[in-house]
């Protein structure tokens, strides 16, 4: 019978170890702080935030579950005691994890650098391969020592070495083999190590030299300064974030002007009475795409105290918008203009008048969309005293 590997995705559990002693560090390491946080909440923290996991398993010793578990629990993460092996720690953790549970992903605590990307390409891979394990090719080169360690003896071929990390994860019946099979009482640098006596090839999960182990003190200082390199590196590489804009314009129809509507002229007895040509439809739109970037709205840049600007041309707001944006880094999505008039009727215009905007915006015609409503002879819009436009926008900053 196939495998729901779906299912199997769907009920991961993580298990993250963090009862080490930290005896190459001097002091104990699950709670040092790593720029200003305990290193090990940064590290729960990773799992707990990916949102790939049903249930998340902190192993700690004795001393720091006493400190620490209650809080622990009311965050909604369960606690084991670890033990005094890291084999025995996983073993006592297992014991948390759902008889339903496809899949589990075993964690140091002292790599608070994973990130949800990695740890959801190796729950990918043991779910199609049975177990996935991170790794990265070694840079240096490796030798044997005798056994006194006073003498180099070979050099093994780089080329088919990798450095591993974790997380480590497995289907739960894999998991539960190789605790099986370390019932001697053996322990074990990583759990992985069991399946190469069970005969089972985990497959590998090409990682990055950030998710170090944090062992040394040297440690802490590399992994800190990862950290401040992915500050600047984002402060560098701004996501453009999505913006809205709102605009409206109203002007009043009389006789003996032009009616301009989004750079068109319509042929009608009335126009647009206004300090410009009155063109409502490209006013409310460049108001929307200003107001999108925060940068006010046209009568700002042309005020119509300023009577050099009688009967200017609507287009020149337009190409001032194009400019402002430009200089905020902001690129146009899409306009939706809806114009309210009662006379002329608008509908045999509605193509004539978007693919002038789009021209005049630098749009392709299937981003800007033009309508018209009437306001069924109310008020002065419906009695033909006046033409009324909407317009939203969005854009990338």
């Amino acid at each position: 019978m196939k495998k729901d590997i779906s299912r199997d995705f769907r009920s991961a559990e993580a298990i993250i170890l963090a009862g080490g002693s930290g005896s190459r560090m001097g002091k104990e390491k699950q709670y040092l702080r790593l720029a200003g946080k305990p290193m090990i909440e940064r590290t729960v923290g990773a799992f707990t935030g990916s949102g790939l996991f049903a249930k998340v398993i902190l192993a700690l010793g004795p001393e720091n579950i006493g400190k620490y578990g209650k809080d622990w629990e009311k965050a909604g993460v369960k606690v084991a005691e670890a033990a005094a092996t890291r084999t025995g720690s996983l073993r006592n953790a297992f014991k948390l994890v759902s008889p339903g549970a496809g899949l589990v992903a075993v964690h140091d605590g002292a790599r608070p650098l994973v990130d949800a990307v990695l740890i959801k390409a190796c729950l990918e891979k043991a779910a199609q391969a049975g177990a996935a394990v991170p790794a990265v090719p070694l840079k240096d080169t490796v030798k044997k020592v005798s056994p006194g360690g006073t003498e180099f003896e070979s050099t093994p071929d780089r080329s088919s070495l990798m450095a591993v990390q974790t997380p480590q994860c497995y289907r739960r019946e894999v998991l539960e083999s190789i605790l099986e099979a370390a019932a001697g009482g053996e322990d074990y640098s990583d759990e992985s190590q069991v399946l190469e006596e069970l005969g089972i090839k985990a497959a590998v999960v090409l990682s990055t030299y950030r998710n170090i182990k944090v062992t040394t003190p040297e440690d802490l200082l590399i992994a800190e300064a990862f950290m401040k390199d992915e500050r600047t590196v984002s402060s560098r590489s701004k996501v453009p974030a999505a913006r809205t804009g709102f605009g409206y314009d109203i002007h009043r129809l009389v006789e003996g002007r032009p009616l301009i509507l989004g750079g068109v002229r319509i042929e009608h007895p009335k126009g647009l009475l206004g300090h410009s040509d009155g063109d409502v439809v490209l006013h409310s739109i460049c108001d929307a795409l200003l107001g999108s970037v925060s940068a006010g709205e046209i009568g700002v840049y042309f005020p119509p105290t300023d009577l050099t600007l009688m009967g200017i041309s609507s287009v020149v707001i337009a190409e001032k918008t194009l400019e402002i944006l430009a200089s905020r880094k902001a690129r146009i999505v899409n306009v939706d203009a809806t114009i309210v008039a009662e006379e002329p009727k608008l509908k045999p215009h509605y193509e004539t008048i978007r693919d002038s905007v789009a021209r005049l915006l630098k749009l392709d015609s299937g981003d800007v969309s033009i309508k018209a409503k009437s306001r069924e002879g109310l008020g002065d819009i419906g009695h033909g005293e006046a033409i009324v436009c909407y317009a939203s926008v969005s854009v990338l900053k």
